[in-house]
């Protein structure tokens, strides 16, 4: 009876460390990590519905990906996860994406950010392109810029243009400037 007790006890433990290592996230080389944010990336840009009033970051840790930013739509949310989840080596997905308030005020301002920033002649060469360098995020009267410009003062016209536009209450800037 004793020795039945201690295989039993031997045979659980066995399957508790394996139910948790195989829950919790495994360490993956360095190599995989940039695989998986590669592909992570290109299911992003990808997704159908993903335009310039939206931003979407992630970060891969292991075979883990977390999803951030802001979005204008609710399925927009969903179909980033879901596109993330079917990358054959991700895991986990932890959606921290945020669906931006519907409201019509920051409707009108995401088109006249839009407007006053790609039609300024110095910024008319980012309109190039379906996929817009420079991300437009408004939530309630505040306007993020998100991005990559070429140069500084790239970066500093768009800031002036959104700040310019009647009804925002705050721009911030968060372009970056690209190296080389």
């Amino acid at each position: 009876m004793k020795k039945i007790m201690i295989a039993l006890t031997l045979i659980l433990a066995s399957a508790l460390g394996w139910a948790q290592s195989s829950s919790g996230s495994r360490p993956a080389s360095a190599k995989a990590e940039q695989n998986i944010a590669k592909e992570v990336r290109h299911e992003i840009l990808m997704l159908p519905y993903y335009g310039v009033f939206d931003s979407i970051g992630y970060s891969v840790n292991g075979y883990d990906v977390t999803l951030t930013g802001e979005v204008t739509r609710d399925t927009l949310k969903h179909d980033a996860e879901d596109a993330v989840k079917h990358i054959e080596a991700v895991e986990h997905v932890n959606n921290k994406i945020e669906v931006l308030p519907v409201s019509p005020n920051d409707d009108r301002l995401r088109l006249a950010v839009f407007r006053a920033i790609y039609g300024d002649t110095a910024l008319q060469r980012y309109d190039l392109g379906v996929i817009k360098p420079i991300h437009i995020i408004v939530k309630n009267g505040h306007v993020t810029l998100m991005g990559v410009v070429d140069n500084k003062g790239d970066k500093d016209i768009a800031n002036i243009r959104a700040n310019s536009v009647p009804g925002v209450f705050s721009v911030d800037n968060q372009l970056e400037v690209a190296k080389g």
